[in-house]
């Protein structure tokens, strides 16, 4: 506030602060075409991730044997077609990753595979799905899902101990009760080869549920292993997980795909890169895409795809 007794001076030329100079100016030339900068060189023996990220996964070469066919396959709940003739191969030694918006028909076909989409009233199928080259309605229903696993999304271990969950896949076959120690190689083995049985060697009678998340999904590997099936189903198996217990699941599934033939249905499209050998993009209902995961991520072909894959939708 200035009294009557003040004097008010405005200094005609006040000091300016010291200014910074200013952004080098950046001009397009327009008088001729634009060069196209290449892409880094790729590490040799891996390749590009979606959305530009890099990957790890080494290069693989064809599968081994067809283990399922599935052919012309559709699938209706009441008068709504899930699955619109989809025919593609399982193969021993792939991992065949299924991706896709929701509700596009990954898991309807992933359930059909070992017929748990029969447990659904208003569910019918047409077409074929073949099981080393037997029809999937010929073989008795238990013994196709102990030869074709599945692992759902949420770990669902048994209110047992960890030994019960692992043996029971073991004792649902036999006529008979086999007794512990018949069954402990079994259990031992099949969660070792879940990466599990180092943490809980020591702990086998403990109950299952007081295991973490990841290691209730390893659990529940190591139980579908124990009946011993030529091909595995998994239906997100990483989404509940935190990224450390993702990335050992993903390191068992490369490592167990050397001996089944593996199916995974995911979200995640980096996932899907990280361990999928081939792909398959699905859109309601329609397989749009099939191919290996270099050429559907690095190049896919279909219009539809390029755009799910760089996140216009989904």
């Amino acid at each position: 506030m200035i009294t009557n007794d003040q004097e008010l001076i405005v200094d005609p030329d006040p000091p300016r602060p010291a200014q910074t100079p200013p952004p080098p100016i950046r001009r397009i030339r327009v008088d001729r075409a634009p060069t196209v900068a290449t892409a880094p060189a790729a590490v040799p023996g891996t390749s590009a991730a979606p959305n530009g990220t890099s990957a790890s996964r080494p290069a693989r070469g064809p599968g081994g044997p067809e283990r399922m066919t599935i052919d012309g396959l559709s699938v209706f709940y009441g008068s709504n077609e899930a699955v619109k003739r989809v025919s593609l191969p399982v193969r021993q030694g792939e991992v065949l990753a299924l991706i896709g918006p929701s509700g596009c028909g990954k898991t309807t076909l992933l359930r059909t595979l070992n017929r748990l989409t029969e447990l659904t009233a208003s569910a019918r199928r047409a077409g074929a799905v073949r099981l080393d080259g037997t029809d999937i309605d010929d073989i008795e229903v238990t013994t196709l899902r102990r030869r074709v696993s599945m692992v759902f999304q949420q770990p669902n271990p048994f209110p047992m101990s960890i030994f019960d969950n692992v043996a029971y896949a073991l004792r649902e076959q036999g006529m008979k009760r086999p007794s512990k120690k018949v069954l402990e190689p079994y259990v031992v083995d099949a969660l070792q080869r879940a990466g599990l049985y180092d943490e809980v060697a020591n702990d086998l009678s403990h109950p299952a549920l007081r295991l973490s998340g990841g290691q209730q999904q390893r659990l529940c590997i190591a139980r579908a292993l124990a009946a011993g099936p030529e091909v595995l189903l998994m239906d997100e198996p990483c989404s509940a997980l935190d990224p450390k217990s993702t990335a050992v699941i993903e390191d068992l599934i490369l490592e167990l795909r050397e001996t089944l033939a593996i199916v995974i249905v995911t979200h995640n499209l980096q996932q899907a890169h990280r361990v999928g050998d081939q792909v398959a993009f699905m859109y309601l209902g329609d397989l749009v895409e099939y191919g290996t995961a270099e050429q559907v991520f690095g190049a896919p072909r279909a219009e539809r795809t390029r755009d799910y894959i760089r996140g216009s939708f989904g």
